[in-house]
């Protein structure tokens, strides 16, 4: 099949709102942004935690972040399925092979980067706010919460990056997910899987959908950017 014929029928398959491809975008997007919510949860409270207190071992604590950010997916993926066997520490809570592992396995893997993000931010900002900050003897929640509200248009970016990490994830979601038909398969699982299939046009409007969201990501980013200059 050409690829002409080939893109026609991936497009079909998205504009016919084939039941198999959408079921597996939307349980990709419900598994993604259920890891990025819990991802930026406990990401904003460290980085607030760590960008406005000097202590010991900050650096350190700063370079094993950044080295997390670098850890191979399928190695993630590998110690959560030894945690989450049923010999594991975890295997008690039967959640191998389905959605809850995946949005774990996917908040694992966006927390350092949307950390870092956070740290670069906050850190570069508190500079200039900090005297404020003290001449109003303002507590850290209070610190926290004012740096965070006047540097929200600039952390769009976190949402931005993790969502996008999470959607193109594929190693630690196959692992511990298992890419259960109806029940585990996302669309980066299911590209794998239809192309050694050969069935390329599936493929395809899958790998479609993933570039129109992250166009549509960026988009809203530079929105985003724009609103922070202009305020």
């Amino acid at each position: 099949m050409s690829f002409t014929a080939t893109f026609k029928q991936a497009l079909w398959l998205l504009i016919s709102f084939d039941t198999a491809l959408w079921e597996i975008i939307l349980l990709s997007l419900w598994v993604s942004l259920w890891a990025l919510l819990f991802a930026l949860i406990f990401s904003l409270f460290f980085a607030t935690l760590i960008a406005l207190n000097e202590f010991r071992g900050k650096n350190l604590l700063l370079v094993l972040l950044n080295a997390m950010m670098g850890l191979p997916p399928v190695f993630i993926g590998l110690l959560l399925y030894i945690i989450f066997s049923r010999n594991g520490v975890l295997g008690v809570t039967h959640l191998l092979y389905t959605p809850t592992i995946m949005i774990i396995a996917q908040a694992v893997l966006i927390f350092p980067i949307i950390t870092a993000l956070a740290i670069e931010q906050l850190q570069q900002h508190y500079v200039y706010y900090r005297p404020l900050f003290h001449n109003l003897q303002l507590s850290f929640f209070k610190q926290s919460a004012s740096l965070l509200y006047e540097l929200r248009f600039a952390l769009m970016i976190l949402p931005v990056a993790g969502l996008g990490r999470g959607l193109s994830e594929v190693g630690a979601v196959l692992i511990v997910g298992g890419n259960i038909q109806h029940f585990t398969r996302t669309m980066t699982t299911s590209i794998v899987l239809e192309t050694s299939r050969g069935n390329i046009s599936f493929a395809l409007a899958l790998g479609l959908i993933l570039v129109a969201i992250g166009l549509i990501l960026n988009i809203i980013f530079m929105l985003f950017k724009q609103r922070q200059k202009d305020a």
